[in-house]
């Protein structure tokens, strides 16, 4: 992939949201429709508007749970990986694990930089007029990393207005498996975190 890659959404999609995935080069990296409202997360990944190419798809183990995992297959229903919230430790900062095709090894995480700023995001974001501002000054980041502290990918929000836009930055170096397993993860994350608000 070339990073950095930039994501963008529309914040207010009420029955279904598009996720747009565009490499350094600008081009379509993937395009993801996710709908809304379902009891059970199930998101295809494309690899462009188009939605001829399936990449991937990810779904949850199980509906609505606080501490779901979200498994990535490949377009032949093979499992690669995952990714877990890690549920009463995520209230006050993001925290996933990043897991095997059977969930049962983590081999990376993926947390907040800083709690603060979501805290104070999720309180101005309340107040009318005001709350629309939060977007461009409130930017979270999150940092992938493996058990051993080797820091693999930052997404870092960047200032918007009305849409959330995200940068993933590559950090190190690491396999193409590796790769797509962590920016899958990116933005599955984005999605469980944009749906609480």
């Amino acid at each position: 992939m070339n990073f950095p890659l930039e994501i963008r959404f529309k914040l207010l999609a009420l029955f279904s949201s598009k996720i747009y995935v565009d490499d350094a080069s600008g081009s379509p990296a993937f395009f993801v429709k996710q709908k809304r409202l379902k009891l059970k997360e199930a998101i295809n990944v494309f690899e462009n508007e188009n939605q001829e190419k399936l990449v991937a798809t990810i779904k949850a183990d199980r509906i609505i749970d606080f501490s779901a995992t979200y498994f990535f297959a490949t377009p032949e229903g093979e499992r690669f990986g995952g990714v877990r919230r890690k549920g009463m430790r995520s209230l006050w900062k993001a925290h996933y694990e990043l897991v095997d095709a059977d969930g049962s090894s983590v081999f990376a995480s993926m947390q907040e930089e800083n709690a603060w700023i979501k805290v104070l995001d999720g309180l101005v974001s309340q107040i009318p007029i005001i709350g629309g501002l939060a977007g461009y000054f409130l930017n979270p980041s999150y940092i992938i990393a493996t058990a051993s502290g080797k820091q693999l990918l930052r997404v870092k929000k960047r200032p918007a207005f009305w849409e959330g836009k995200f940068n993933i930055e590559k950090l190190d170096e690491m396999e193409s498996a590796t790769e797509m397993r962590c920016v899958l993860a990116a933005l599955m994350m984005l999605i469980l975190e944009r749906n609480r608000g």
